[in-house]
């Protein structure tokens, strides 16, 4: 597990992001990069996945929402919006294959990530009133 958080981190890097934080114990990233819309993406290296997190926004008026949220999911290329475990707050996540994890895969991840928030970010302010 620690060879790929090592990948990981690497790659982070070279994408020219800063870490945020860092804990190799727990195999955890969180980084920012202005440039691809990214602020405390949470990285987490759990074998055999890499999971991806960067928080949205919290739900106000959840029915119609909901209903946006899944027609939009059908756009985004790599990675869905998400809702944690309290229903509540709405995430951008994506899973990775550890094994098989390349730059370029990670790369879009991220990109897939600013690409939604610059095509959607007038419907993400609007859900987040």
């Amino acid at each position: 597990m620690e060879h790929y958080f090592k990948i990981v981190k690497e790659y982070v890097l070279e994408l020219g992001s800063v870490i945020q934080y860092e804990n190799e114990s727990d195999n955890l990233l969180v980084i920012e990069n202005e440039d691809m819309g990214v602020k405390n993406m949470v990285i987490g290296v759990a074998t055999p996945i890499i999971i991806i997190e960067q928080y949205l926004f919290d739900l106000k008026d959840e029915a119609n929402i909901y209903k946006q949220l899944l027609i939009k999911n059908r756009d985004i290329v790599h990675g869905a919006f998400v809702l944690d475990e309290t229903g509540k707050k709405v995430i951008f996540r994506n899973t990775l294959q550890a094994e098989t994890l390349d730059l370029k895969e990670l790369e879009s991840t991220i990109n897939s990530l600013g690409l939604l928030l610059s095509e959607y970010s007038n419907e993400i302010l609007s859900f987040s009133k």
